[in-house]
């Protein structure tokens, strides 16, 4: 957890309440309240209960101000069953001071997608708890969730981080996991939160990254203070770093440590978040890791083997300032739509969120300032957080999910009994390298204060826009349904592999009939402990028209096919067509 800014600088501290009580906390929401009422004007509304999504986290808060209690969860989105829909896994906490026997009543959930699209093109959503079905069984602390096909049988494949044991759940096929984790030779690196599938050798199968946060327990817990001198949590400086890990895919089942001989080794932070992308277009996927209050990094892949850490020369260690921040939540995305991949990353209150604009040569510059993200972000903590586009108009927009790590003094005082609670932030992309706030306009499900963390991207009712699931510290999911989809036009694209997995890291491109090209990455990864939806969306404006799908595959190869429709879902494969 990062360390706030209000230790460091009182200034900081009355700038930040003079920004919050400017734009007002909103209103906490408790676990059993209704959700908010939507306006018909809302681009999103609130549907988690209404459709049978019914979860509520428990963090096992206890007053003794443990750091795990705040840090999760995450959230998947992942079409487990291959009908063609996204399931949710949502990642479930525990109480931390009781026997095993007694946290056997807290456990992870899926629900299933029963989505109907009847013949007029209506929807009706529903979820479906299929938690025993799946033989899920109570395990550690849950901290988040990554997806991917690891054996390349076309069933996508959960890796479950934790405040203890990891795991590796093996899709079977027929609706049921089994946890191979030892059996795959796995070692578990301590305390996880973030994970990313990868393909780093590009040899066709997934490898995983697997980052690590600090060395902790119950049992070595400290005491922390607020400003105010009242218990607090303490910020991951207080305890060591832990060291990541990387695995390589053996192609039978099984994966091998090459943390040390890839050169991972050499260096570790307070991991919060990992990212899997092309950082200079030379075709081999690197890793970009956002620490807690320490240098990110950036490993670039060498293409034997070898990543090498050049995140400072790359410009992308500190801030625009020359500062290490809190960095939780990161993704890629071409926000500019000149064709490389640029980083966002949600940091702590009085920092703001960063932005690195991409050269294309895997050098990039702070804009956040520039564009207007860093001032608009200030006074808010973020944790989930992605590029999409919400409103199909071809620019890439910014959700975030916040929620603070210390105690914030105005709720404190007021008598809250959890004062971390911050609202979301929507901030579209105006298409001239600026962001306006569009929080209000995002609807009543904006204004609710809760402690944000986690956050899935993806077109849950597969009607063409891009839909979020928040996963809240202590309190409700929410289920964010985005109703952009009259206003401009769209193309969906899944790219796969000849087992039918998705080619994770392909990049998808659309050409338009001006010739221009907009690019989108193949990505479960990024936001925030959490698994997005393995889809492209493509805005494409009110007029916009593709002339051709482009794909540069992770092995290298080039496809391209022609393209007449748009509004509609369409499916590639690697070395073969378009259905």
């Amino acid at each position: 957890m990062p360390h706030d800014a209000s230790v460091r600088n009182h200034a900081a501290v009355l700038f930040i309440l003079l920004v919050l009580l400017a734009a007002g906390c909103g209103t906490p929401d408790k676990a059993g309240s209704p959700p908010p009422a939507t306006s018909s004007a809302d681009w999103f509304s609130e549907q988690a209960q209404a459709t049978g999504l019914n979860f509520v986290h428990v963090n096992g808060m206890s007053g003794e101000r443990f750091i795990a209690e705040i840090i999760g969860p995450g959230v998947a989105l992942v079409d487990y069953d291959n009908d063609g829909d996204l399931d949710v896994y949502a990642v479930q906490g525990q109480p931390l001071r009781r026997s095993p026997e007694q946290r056997a009543e807290s456990q992870d959930r899926l629900f299933r997608n029963d989505l109907e699209v009847r013949p007029d093109g209506s929807r009706s959503l529903r979820f479906t708890d299929v938690t025993a079905q799946a033989r899920l069984v109570p395990r550690s602390y849950g901290m988040g969730v990554a997806a991917g096909d690891f054996n390349n049988d076309g069933w996508t494949d959960l890796y479950l981080s934790r405040f203890g044991a990891d795991a590796l759940l093996k899709n079977n096929g027929d609706g049921t996991f089994t946890d191979v984790f030892a059996k795959a030779g796995l070692v578990d690196p301590g305390w996880t939160v973030a994970v990313s599938f990868l393909d780093f050798d590009r040899d066709g199968w997934l490898d995983l990254f697997v980052s690590s946060y600090v060395q902790y327990s119950t049992m070595s817990d400290i005491t922390c203070v607020a400003p105010s001198g009242a218990r607090d949590y303490c910020s991951p400086q207080s305890y060591p770093p832990a060291r990541g890990k990387l695995f390589r895919n053996k192609r039978d089942g099984t994966f091998h440590d090459v943390t040390v001989t890839s050169g991972i080794a050499r260096e570790h932070g307070p991991a919060l978040g990992t990212l899997a992308f092309d950082a200079n277009g030379d075709g081999w996927i690197d890793v970009y890791v956002a620490n807690d209050g320490a240098d990110n990094q950036l490993w670039m892949n060498r293409r034997n083997g070898t990543f090498e850490n050049t995140a400072v020369v790359a410009g992308v260690a500190v801030n625009g300032q020359g500062t290490a921040e809190g960095s939780m939540g990161v993704d890629a995305g071409d926000f500019d739509n000149d064709g490389d991949e640029d980083l966002v990353i949600a940091n702590l209150t009085g920092e703001g969120s960063t932005l690195y604009a991409n050269d294309g040569t895997g050098s990039f510059e702070d804009v956040a300032a520039a564009t207007g993200l860093r001032i608009q972000t200030v006074a808010y903590t973020g944790f989930g957080t992605a590029w999409f586009d919400a409103d199909n108009d071809g620019w890439l927009d910014i959700l975030t999910v916040n929620g603070a790590v210390r105690t914030i003094p105005a709720l404190a005082t007021a008598g809250d009994q959890f004062p971390l609670h911050q609202r979301k932030q929507l901030l579209r992309n105006t298409g001239n390298s600026r962001f306006e706030d569009a929080t209000v306009a995002g609807g009543a499900a904006f204004a609710v204060s809760e402690v944000g963390r986690g956050a899935a991207f993806g077109d849950i009712d597969n009607d063409g826009d891009v839909d979020v699931v928040v996963a809240n510290n202590n309190g409700r999911m929410r289920l964010l349904m985005n109703n952009q989809t009259a206003g401009n036009h769209w193309l969906g694209v899944r790219a796969v592999g000849a087992s039918g997995r998705d080619m994770l890291g392909a990049m998808v491109g659309v050409v338009l009939s001006d010739g221009s090209v907009r690019w989108r990455r193949v990505r479960a990864d990024g936001s925030y402990g959490s698994a997005n939806d393995p889809r492209v969306v493509f805005g494409l404006g009110a007029s916009g028209q593709p002339a051709r799908i482009q794909v540069r595959w992770p092995s290298g190869r080039k496809d391209e096919w022609p393209l007449t429709m748009v509004n509609r879902w369409v499916v590639v494969r690697e070395g073969g067509g378009v259905r």
